[in-house]
């Protein structure tokens, strides 16, 4: 498998963008009649037993009015030559690096195509944030056809929620669920705008709890086999009873559509992230300060443990809340708080969720003995301050990296190098983007954002980063002037 903006091959579940310098619209792309008004509401699920079968067009009928369309618009500039493939108009992944510096860069406009839905009658709208990702303009796009302008109240890329405020009043709304209540084999229904088409229903079952993806791992997803597509992205996921339990966000694709499997976002995530959101306007993560990965049997065996379970801890962040509760590289986290650690994704999402200065008792496992260990979480705007700060925050490259993480190196054949999390100003120019791994600099390997902004802050007019994308690699210089 190979690195792709975001995830691995996990791809964001359905965000339909559009070109316009194409001549293409999300109307165009596919035709179809305008929907229907919303069936009347025949009042809420009875609840059911579980394992009992959903009805599932009572839940469509009282939830698709507070479903709703949302389609973003920005600008980006490229530099296209008459004669010459540019970044617009190439298949080439690295077109932009070839080209940058030429002239005349041409401004494009990009829209998106997304879902959401209400969740207070004054407006309040939860949705993804790669949904919104960029856009200066945010349109959403009621059941009755109603159009309303959005304001981004606050955006949150780790988790990937973000939320939206429109102006208007009585609006129906979905009823939340508790998404830790929903077991593998439970039944699941998604509604959404798949490639536009408004209104579309779809069903499935949960078919696995607590996954971690490849640059996720605060989150643990929702898998389920409910066909996601194009234009999903920020749409809800009922259970049986029409509650939401989970904002659809991604889909494992080779091809870029469905192919049977589906992530939503928890909606216990979601609400504390949107609180926070609609409180501060950002969100203060936990962090740990640890880099691990999940047992297997192998590695059972040779840290003499009776089960392949718990979180092999690979690297320790300097100065972190691990680092200064004692905790070290070969140590195995067995459980939080008393609550056991199956793998990595786990005690991951476990420490995401909790509150920043509140203390935590792990049982670690360290050279055949058992022994525990107390920390006091950190927070990760606090360690991206410290670990960070020049390049972004002082305008040098304008780069959000982190490591890889161990599973990372191994699938991309690396043995350094920095994640690419976000690209803006100098870095953004150049051609780099989100899901970009940065390898050298001026051919100096790195693993660590301190020694980025060390070997950057050497230098006063250029530098030369070494850059990993899909298969290819390319050094692209960087005017820092």
């Amino acid at each position: 498998m190979q690195l792709r903006n975001k995830t691995l091959v996990w791809s964001a579940a359905g965000l339909l963008v559009v070109g316009a310098a194409t001549g293409l619209s999300a109307q165009t792309l596919l035709q179809h009649p305008a929907s229907s008004e919303a069936a009347p509401s025949s009042g809420p699920v009875a609840p059911l037993p579980p394992g009992s079968a959903p009805n599932y067009r009572a839940i469509v009928a009282n939830n698709q009015a507070a479903v709703v369309g949302i389609t973003t618009q920005g600008v980006t500039k490229t530099s296209n030559q008459p004669g010459f493939p540019g970044p617009g108009n190439s298949d080439d992944p690295f077109a932009q690096f070839f080209f940058h510096g030429m002239p005349n860069p041409q401004p494009r406009v990009m829209r998106a195509q997304g879902s959401g839905f209400i969740v207070s009658p004054d407006g309040l709208i939860l949705t993804n944030a790669h949904v919104v990702a960029g856009a200066q303009e945010v349109t959403v796009k009621l059941s009755n056809h109603q159009e309303y302008k959005a304001k981004v109240l606050g955006s949150d890329k780790t988790s990937d929620i973000a939320v939206l405020k429109i102006d208007a009043h009585d609006l129906p709304t979905v009823q939340i669920g508790n998404s830790d209540q929903i077991a593998v084999g439970d039944y699941v229904l998604a509604i959404g705008e798949p490639f536009g088409l408004e209104e579309t229903a779809t069903a499935g079952i949960v078919s696995a709890k607590g996954r971690s993806l490849p640059g996720d791992g605060y989150v643990p997803f929702i898998q389920t086999d409910a066909a996601v597509n194009p234009g999903n992205s920020g749409g809800p996921l009922f259970d049986a009873n029409g509650r939401v339990v989970g904002i659809n966000a991604q889909i494992y694709s080779n091809s870029g559509g469905y192919e049977g499997v589906s992530f939503a976002i928890p909606i216990n995530v979601a609400v504390q992230i949107k609180d926070q959101l609609v409180k501060t306007g950002k969100v203060n993560h936990a962090r740990l300060g640890v880099e691990v990965q999940t047992m297997d049997q192998t590695l059972a065996r040779s840290f003499n443990l009776s089960s392949p379970n718990g979180a092999l801890v690979a690297q320790v962040v300097p100065d972190s809340a691990a680092a200064q509760a004692g905790i070290k590289v070969g140590d195995v986290i067995l459980k939080v708080n008393g609550t056991p650690i199956i793998d990595a994704g786990q005690l991951s999402a476990s420490v995401g969720m909790m509150t920043p200065g509140s203390t935590v008792t792990l049982d670690v496992w360290r050279q055949g003995k058992p022994l525990s260990v107390e920390a006091k979480i950190g927070s990760a705007s606090a360690e991206l301050a410290d670990n960070d700060a020049g390049a972004a925050a002082h305008g040098k490259l304008g780069l959000s990296v982190r490591p890889l993480s161990p599973q990372e190196k191994s699938q991309v054949g690396v043995s350094d190098g920095l994640l690419v999390e976000d690209a803006a100003g100098k870095a953004a120019e150049a051609g780099i983007q989100a899901g970009d791994v940065v390898l050298s600099v001026d051919g100096t390997p790195i693993d660590s954002a301190a020694q980025l902004r060390k070997l950057v802050d050497a230098h006063s007019k250029e530098v030369a980063l070494l850059i990993l994308r899909g298969d290819s690699r390319i050094f692209v210089p960087i005017d820092l002037g």
